[in-house]
């Protein structure tokens, strides 16, 4: 197929997510061929390297708002008419909504393939993909090997290809429909444009955090799902250059390992064993002061009714670490009720946020949990008549208010769907960072692997996919945490390299009042959301 001629180069297009561009005439003629610098190539001061993560754009607010300020839309992502072909990795997807974020000119060209886990013939999901996919002549559905009846394919990663012979990955935590992409937290990890390799890949797996590493547990990864499903597609990012990438791909693929025999020097690691082998090979700790570790999900499942678990492996797991190990201490952000009656979308926000709180097995989970839980915005506090309220404001619209003492993360009406675990150098600042992964993972064994059996084998049930940053990788000295920018302050940056971590959540964490619970989505809520509306 001959490469489409390249056009005139004006602004970016500024239409929603869920707009499509055929009534415009030539509506490439408004774009860029390629995408527009990455950040770290526009210019900024040499000390500061940009937020390897980036928050999507909230599409209720204006684009002019600071709550905006460096966020990614998905039409930036998929809008570049060189794209030649598109893998789709999700748990929900909406082809329609998918193939309006293609160039108009080029949309029924791009190969797309469509990889979900809706194996069940009767099931809706997989009904209305392939009536979708049907109506589309370069569009196919691919179903993952499911084999765990308790598992879902839960990553969220797409993979372009390009007519000019690059490739990207992006990593991230949306489902592919409109609700995910217009309102809700959500976060994205690009990698950049990768050339094809001029010579054979080194020996060996790479450091990890290198891209050559990251290349291997990609490829391990893609091949889990079988030669004849995504064979092609391994074939054709083998020949690619991935040395420029600077994260460590942590990723569960529906499997048994034991955990005692892994070794990730000769193949790759799932779940938390996979996770726990990458803190403790990749970032450098500070042992100066007691860290933090925060998990911040949007599920959390039955973990079991004593905190073995939780303690005894995914907590070991975070704590691990490169030289002497301090114990940190562990929050978990979950929003509650309020919260999600006040967030831009309402109780309709907390349709995709799971905690069950039903039965006495549940109740005993969410009594050891209680310790560790904050709140998502952390703004809601008790007015007249008892009733809860933000502290600036009643609903959406006072977003962008400061609160005396908070970084303003600006996502705190805004429900997340983000996931991201992070541990801060210091307790009592939080204001350096040692890693920070996001992934599309939630608290679950499901997810992340079960304690090992009496054999000790670790069983893994759903596919995931995420990365892990920390400093080093970026030849800076220091990563801190951002807020409603991607790079550093400037008074943070004076006299050493730094990478930004672009925040999700304010600073410092509001930790559950004895009268906060966690959401609950199959609960019956009465009082009204600042909509109206009633749940359950």
């Amino acid at each position: 197929m001959d490469r489409p001629t390249k056009r005139l180069k004006t602004e970016p297009d500024t239409s929603p997510p869920d707009t499509p561009n055929a009534s415009r005439s030539l509506p490439s003629l408004s774009k860029s061929i390629t995408p527009p610098p990455s950040r770290s190539q526009q210019s900024t001061p040499p000390h500061a390297i940009p937020s390897p993560f980036q928050l999507t754009k909230i599409f209720a607010q204006s684009s002019l708002s600071d709550n905006n300020v460096d966020t990614v839309r998905l039409g930036d992502i998929l809008g570049d008419p060189m794209i030649r072909e598109c893998w789709q990795f999700n748990y929900m997807i909406d082809v329609d909504f998918v193939m309006s974020q293609f160039d108009a000119d080029v949309r029924g060209l791009v190969k797309v393939k469509v990889v979900h886990g809706s194996w069940k013939r009767e099931d809706a999901g997989r009904v209305a993909i392939e009536e979708a996919c049907s109506r589309y002549p370069n569009v196919e559905p691919v179903i993952a090997y499911m084999p765990e009846p308790f598992g879902t394919h839960h990553s969220k990663m797409m993979v372009l290809l390009r007519h000019d012979d690059l490739a990207q990955i992006v990593i991230h935590t949306a489902n592919m429909i409109p609700f995910d992409w217009k309102n809700m937290c959500q976060t994205v990890w690009r990698s950049p444009l990768l050339p094809l390799q001029q010579s054979a890949d080194p020996p060996g797996p790479g450091d990890v955090g290198s891209g050559a590493r990251f290349k291997r547990d990609l490829l391990a990864y893609l091949n889990a799902y079988g030669r004849g499903k995504t064979g092609s597609l391994v074939r054709q990012l083998s020949q690619y250059d991935f040395g420029a990438v600077r994260a460590a791909l942590v990723a569960s693929v529906p499997s048994r390992q034991k955990a005692n025999q892994t070794d990730s020097q000769r193949e790759t690691a799932w779940g938390w064993p996979g996770l726990k082998d990458t803190l403790r090979r990749g970032p450098a700790s500070r042992e100066k002061k007691k860290p933090h570790v925060v998990v911040q999900v949007s599920s959390i499942a039955s973990l079991g009714q004593t905190p073995k678990w939780l303690h005894d492996v995914f907590f070991d797991s975070l704590a691990a670490a490169a030289g002497t190990r301090v114990e940190p201490k562990y929050s978990i952000v979950f929003p509650t009720p309020d919260e999600i009656r006040h967030s831009i979308n309402g109780y309709l926000s907390g349709s995709s946020i799971h905690m069950k709180l039903h039965s006495a097995a549940q109740q005993k989970q969410l009594h050891y949990m209680r310790p560790y839980l904050c709140q998502w915005a952390g703004d809601i506090v008790t007015r007249a008549g008892g009733h809860r309220r933000p502290a600036v404001g009643d609903d959406w619209t006072a977003g962008g208010a400061s609160l005396p003492g908070k970084r303003d993360a600006g996502r705190r009406r805004m429900a997340p769907h983000v996931k991201t675990y992070i541990r801060f150098s210091d307790v009592d600042t939080m204001d350096t960072i040692d890693w920070a992964m996001m992934t599309s993972a939630n608290l679950s064994t499901q997810a992340w692997g079960a304690a090992p059996n009496a054999s000790g084998e670790v069983r893994i049930s759903s596919w995931e996919i995420g990365v892990v940053v920390w400093p080093g990788l970026f030849d800076a000295e220091t990563m801190v945490p951002c807020f409603k920018r991607d790079l550093p302050a400037k008074e943070t940056r004076e006299t050493q390299t730094l990478v930004g971590l672009r925040m999700p959540y304010d600073l410092p964490l509001t930790p559950y009042s004895a009268d906060d619970v966690p959401w609950c989505a199959t609960a019956k809520h009465e009082e009204p959301d600042w909509q109206g509306q009633l749940w359950g």
